[in-house]
């Protein structure tokens, strides 16, 4: 009798609809993207429970995905959508060798995974990954989780993870860049002075944003900065600008794809993030590649990043930015920290797989 396929399963709220979706999960995307490149003997399935907001099995980059179409219902509808995802994870199981379950966020798809995983004497971690670490998540009652099967994106995570649940995670794994999705800058020039990125809602702060633009205005009158990203917030970030006549100053582009984002990066001088919380801002990574300064009110990791800086009041942050914006010997030179490969790699080690034992 032939041997099954070797089957990694990962179960996500969201995965993108197709190949050209660039901005859904972005950080998770590259990963799994990574993730395939590294281990191409590998079959990886992805569930997505909620979003695409449709029901359908597709291809992406050579990657397995069942979209579910929860659309974020709540009540009957969520239940009936768990028992579609437990009755796929079923016939998956009949039909691969899983060698495990991966989770995004300690949430609902943990919590199915969890429990599939314990009935079935398979391996499943979860990658927790922000706001999942946050005190009130109801889902750590219900998965009542080892700390073996916890991964943390960051040190930050890890203890604040510890500090509203009382469990340490056992595995801290960051995210990562893939530097090959950066293309060569046209002419070399740094012509937006402040760039900002993300999803346009309260936690992000970007009305602190403005406010430090609109006091470095005083001494640099023709300071531009974007601010990419779309969200309830917009109106109000727009009569922010409008109040405080940045309408030269501050550009709001909308949502921009991954690359048009990385365009601009490569374009910036400083990047800013004022997010309040943060597990691991991605985007900061790639605006350290991009050869940006960081200024961010989060500091992900115990050790310090180089050219990135840890600000925690306005006035310090519009201090601060002054600072690298009038010292002609500010640093503009590619740094990476983390490369997406080794976040792959260090996932996959947790399965106990390796290409060289492909089944098939």
């Amino acid at each position: 009798m032939s041997k099954l396929v070797k089957t990694l399963i990962i179960l996500s709220p969201g995965f993108p609809e197709n190949e050209a979706d660039t901005t859904c999960v972005t950080a998770q995307q590259v990963f799994v993207r990574a993730l395939k490149e590294i281990n191409p003997g590998l079959h990886i399935i992805i569930l997505a429970f909620q979003y695409p907001y449709r029901s359908e099995r597709y291809q992406w980059h050579g990657v397995d995905v069942v979209a579910f179409g929860g659309k974020n219902r709540g009540g009957f509808f969520r239940l009936y959508n768990w028992l579609r995802v437990w009755r796929t994870l079923r016939e998956l199981k009949k039909q691969y060798q899983l060698i495990g379950l991966l989770s995004f966020w300690l949430g609902e798809c943990a919590f199915i995974a969890n429990l599939f995983a314990k009935r079935n004497h398979l391996k499943h971690f979860c990658w927790i990954l922000g706001q999942d670490a946050k005190l009130g998540n109801k889902y750590f009652k219900w998965i009542k989780p080892g700390a073996g099967s916890l991964i943390a994106l960051s040190d930050f995570i890890k203890g604040e993870f510890f500090k509203n649940y009382g469990l340490s995670p056992q595995y801290i794994i960051p995210p990562g860049i893939n530097v090959d999705l950066f293309k060569p800058s046209p002419n070399g020039k740094r012509d937006i002075d402040i760039l900002g990125a993300g999803s346009l809602i309260p936690l992000k702060q970007y009305d602190l944003f403005v406010s430090c633009i609109n006091l470095l205005r005083k001494n640099s009158p023709n300071i531009r900065a974007v601010i990419c990203g779309k969200g309830p917030e917009l109106e109000r970030l727009q009569t922010l600008i409008k109040d405080f006549k940045l309408e030269k100053n501050v550009e709001l582009t909308g949502e921009l794809s991954h690359t048009s984002v990385l365009a601009l990066m490569q374009r910036t001088k400083i990047f800013v993030h004022t997010s309040a919380y943060e597990g691991f801002g991605v985007v900061c990574l790639e605006a350290l590649y991009a050869g940006a300064q960081v200024v961010s009110m989060v500091q992900p990791m115990a050790v310090g990043i180089k050219n990135w800086h840890i600000i925690y009041r306005q006035i310090d942050m519009v201090h601060k930015l002054k600072e690298l914006l009038l010292n002609p010997h500010t640093e503009h030179g590619p740094v990476l920290p983390y490369a997406i490969n080794d976040s792959a790699r260090s996932i996959i080690k947790l399965f106990d797989y390796s290409e060289a034992e492909i089944s098939v």
